[in-house]
């Protein structure tokens, strides 16, 4: 039987939602945080289009910020009355780590990183380049060692900007390609985050590639993966949904490791 899923992703400024029939994604949206109402409704919308047929429908949600994550789910509740399961006390992510002891790693990355093992089945390095930029590695058995973590474009853009005289603030954007100098401010400043951002990818997909003696396959996401890798040679794969991806992985994992029934997800029959 095939599982309706309404995936829930609330990063640090954004909140991602996702409709999935199965493995398919149906739908998604992306909005900023501060129009909860509107992600709410738009949940709300999709539970009732889901309930059809004999499908059995859950809602899963991971965040890294939780304060916003849990009005979200107080919204959802409010008008729908279904209970949204959480990634990390409802159900696990189904992917191994190797990490320090007590390490605590944002779902975000975890989910992306499970997303892309259950797609490649191979090592692979997964990149996310939104708020802040991860570049993380999976080995050849599905286990996650971790990475680097980066400040995000408009991080660095907002930062020169607070901390100097004169720099203005920008919004990000590829810088003039015909010119391999910044000739004026506002081209140098873009120059310095797009290629600072793609030279350090460069250099940590080179170092993990030596650390694993092989090259494995380069896969990205967030909201800034296309601007700043659609051109990319390095970048195998531009995967914008991926860790909602990861969501629907979990639910999956969840109901196979009960024998099909749900698992953990007591879920809603239409």
């Amino acid at each position: 039987m095939s599982l309706r899923l309404i995936a829930i992703e609330t990063g640090n400024t954004r909140t991602r939602i996702g409709r999935f029939d199965g493995d398919a994604l149906e739908a998604m949206e992306s909005h900023a945080n501060e129009h909860l109402e509107a992600i709410a409704t738009t949940v709300a919308d999709w539970w009732s289009e889901i309930a059809r047929g004999d499908a059995d429908r859950v809602m899963v949600s991971a965040s890294v910020n939780e304060p916003i994550a849990a009005r979200l789910r107080g919204m959802i509740d409010d008008r729908t009355g279904a209970e949204v399961y959480v990634i990390g006390e409802d159900l696990p992510i189904p992917i191994g780590e190797s990490l320090d002891p007590e390490t605590i790693t944002g779902q975000d990355r975890l989910l992306a990183a499970a997303a892309a093992w259950d797609t490649l089945k191979q090592a692979c390095i997964v990149i996310d380049a939104g708020t802040a930029v991860t570049v993380d590695f999976v080995d050849g058995e599905g286990t996650f060692h971790g990475g680097a973590i980066a400040p995000g474009a408009r991080m660095q853009l907002q930062a020169l900007h607070e901390h100097t005289a004169a720099l203005p603030l920008l919004e990000f954007a590829r810088p003039d390609a015909t010119e391999a100098f910044g000739r004026n401010t506002a081209q140098a400043m873009l120059h310095g985050v797009y290629d600072g951002i793609r030279g350090l990818v460069w250099r940590l997909v080179e170092r993990y590639s030596e650390s694993y003696g092989a090259f494995p396959m380069v896969v990205a996401t967030g909201g800034d993966a296309e601007l700043l890798f659609g051109d990319d040679e390095l970048v195998n794969r531009i995967v914008p949904e991926l860790t909602l991806r990861g969501i629907a992985v979990a639910a999956r994992h969840a109901m196979a490791d009960d024998g099909g029934d749900g698992g953990p997800l007591r879920r809603d029959h239409a």
